[in-house]
């Protein structure tokens, strides 16, 4: 009896401990990423005690919502607009680390046909033929939906797919609405595919069309939790992670 109340004693103590020195880290976050680390997040909270206020969304948007200066701990974006944030001279120096890097795959619902885009002249026949075809609103900013534009204007076909375009809010609106059957063809990041019930990953743009985008966090001058979230990109990053990065549609980054 003494030694299980001992127990019972020491395991309190741990659990007060925890509970002392857990963190409420801010991340703002794409939204490419949000999804896979969703689980991640769950198993690191369990041991670490640490909490996540996370705001998400698309390039477009996050650029706006770091502008306005909204207090972060952590950020999580696109290469591209993190080197933007880097030459600012906001960001911890050394806190960069790159996560992984995800393509552009269609959505269609799940147990429909699966068309043939293994071309680009199929891709594009794909699209002409398509009822209905879904990608982020242009005004958003998406990395997906900025590709899929300048596409449909290289290939001429603008006009027409525009006459049928459902527009989203972000890429899994997409997978939700192919998985819903309101459009019959969606085109976002693999990494926002893979999660939807519903909606399967037909798979990869051709290479010759594909975009690969690379994910990085780093650390802004101005938070106050940076060793806690050190050590959740650590977490993040380890070889135990390598799996999970690859079933939501990451390969490493190059």
């Amino acid at each position: 009896m003494k030694r299980a109340i001992a127990l019972t004693i020491v395991a309190g103590s741990i659990a007060l401990a925890t509970a002392a020195t857990a963190a409420e880290i801010k991340v703002i976050s794409a939204g490419a990423v949000r999804s896979v680390i969703a689980g991640m997040i769950e198993d690191y909270r369990a041991r670490s005690g640490d909490t996540f206020d996370f705001t998400v969304g698309t390039t477009g948007e996050l650029r706006d919502v770091i502008a306005s200066g909204k207090p972060a701990d952590l950020l999580i974006t696109s290469a591209p607009l993190m080197a933007e944030l880097e030459k600012t001279g906001g960001l911890t120096a050394g806190s960069r680390a790159d996560l992984g890097r995800v393509g552009i795959g269609i959505a269609t619902r799940e147990g429909a046909p699966v068309p043939d885009f293994s071309t680009p002249a199929a891709f594009q026949k794909m699209l002409l033929d398509a009822k209905s075809v879904t990608y982020t609103a242009p005004e958003l900013g998406g990395t997906s939906g900025v590709h899929v534009l300048a596409l449909l204007k290289k290939f001429g076909i603008f006009d027409a797919i525009a006459k049928k375009a459902i527009h989203a809010k972000g890429g899994i609106d997409i997978s939700q609405k192919v998985a819903r059957d309101e459009a019959e063809i969606g085109i976002t990041l693999i990494s926002e595919i893979v999660p939807v019930k519903g909606a399967r990953m037909a798979g990869a743009l051709p290479e010759e069309l594909q975009l690969w985008t690379v994910y990085t966090s780093a650390i802004p001058a101005s938070s106050k939790e940076p060793a806690a979230s050190r050590a959740f990109v650590s977490a993040l990053t380890s070889p135990a992670m390598a799996a999970r990065w690859t079933a939501g549609g990451f390969q490493p980054p190059k």
